[in-house]
């Protein structure tokens, strides 16, 4: 069995793998195109066109991460190859620690905090219960249903809403597009974990963002073609315009790196990180890919990706 890997830090891959996997060739990208020849799997993260295209007889591709938006566009991609996808494997929790930091920080009012320091502004503000601070999350599937739960348990009333009916206990579950202007109607803060895919593309435009509540919030460590830019900051406020939204936590975006003339690193209601909401973490990945490897090797059925879904 070959197995090539592309990945930041493919090193720690390769030896953790052959490890793993002692009767297994395991090669990182880097190796020459005559060695790479003629692999069994791929276990890749956003691999080059010519990875994809140099491969003959391939029997499966790895996915290392959640999101197949970039693997599934890449030129070359074999289509009859049956491709699975990093289903959690510990992203989950970072996810949702990540979450519940950005709701924390506003309904904590740890914005109007930081605005009032530069004046040495001492202003208590008010904290209402968490029964009045419902939080709305876009994607159920493995992570955005841990990330409901990890909210309902640490207090908040939680709304989430999918393509398809879901049931997640203590959740109130909503799905199909006529079902979510309901729920934007009523949460102060809208958490946004779908994937990519041509239906969820500006899934939040300026339609959707104008339904929110004033002073809702806006946090974002799913994709970042769910959330239309220009509406976004206009929601916000631009151009001596206040706004109605209260502020945003973003992780993704269209362009990364975001440019450094995109105009929400200077936005005052903005918060930006480098896309490091949930990172995979390795030991975790490893398990779970030695595993599909394991299923594939041995003929059992597994859960791939759809490409005409996306996900």
């Amino acid at each position: 069995m070959k197995i090539i890997v592309h990945i930041d830090a493919a090193a720690q891959w390769q030896a953790a793998l052959a490890k793993a996997l002692p009767q297994a060739t395991v090669l990182t990208s880097e190796a020459p195109a005559s060695e790479r020849a003629n692999a069994d799997y791929l276990a890749v993260w956003k691999a080059p066109a010519h990875l994809l295209q140099e491969q003959t007889q391939l029997k499966g591709i790895i996915n290392l991460g959640a999101g197949v938006d970039y693997l599934l566009k890449t030129p070359g991609l074999p289509r009859d190859v049956p491709i699975v996808k990093l289903r959690d494997a510990g992203m989950s929790e970072l996810m949702a620690d990540y979450v519940l930091y950005g709701v924390q920080h506003f309904y904590r009012s740890m914005d109007r905090y930081a605005k009032q320091q530069p004046n040495a502004q001492w202003q208590p503000q008010e904290v209402v219960e968490k029964s009045q601070w419902p939080v709305g999350v876009l994607g159920l599937g493995a992570i955005g249903s841990h990330v409901a739960s990890a909210l309902q348990q640490a207090g908040f009333p939680v709304l989430g809403w999918s393509r398809s009916p879901k049931q997640i206990s203590g959740v109130r579950c909503f799905h199909g597009d006529d079902a979510l202007p309901e729920l934007l109607g009523q949460v102060q803060s809208l958490v946004t974990i779908l994937p990519d895919t041509a239906a969820t593309k500006h899934m939040l435009n300026a339609e959707r963002l104008a339904q929110l509540p004033q002073g809702a919030s806006v946090i974002n460590p799913g994709r970042g073609s769910l959330i239309d830019e220009q509406a976004l900051l206009e929601s916000l406020g631009s151009g001596g315009q206040p706004g109605h939204l209260r502020g945003a936590l973003l992780d993704v975006f269209h362009e990364e790196p975001l440019p450094a003339n995109n105009p929400l690193w200077q936005h005052p209601k903005v918060m930006i990180t480098p896309h490091v909401a949930a990172p995979t973490p390795l030991n975790e990945a490893i398990d779970q890919v030695i595993s599909y490897l394991h299923a594939f090797e041995a003929g059992e059925t597994l859960a791939t990706v759809n490409p005409e879904a996306g996900y």
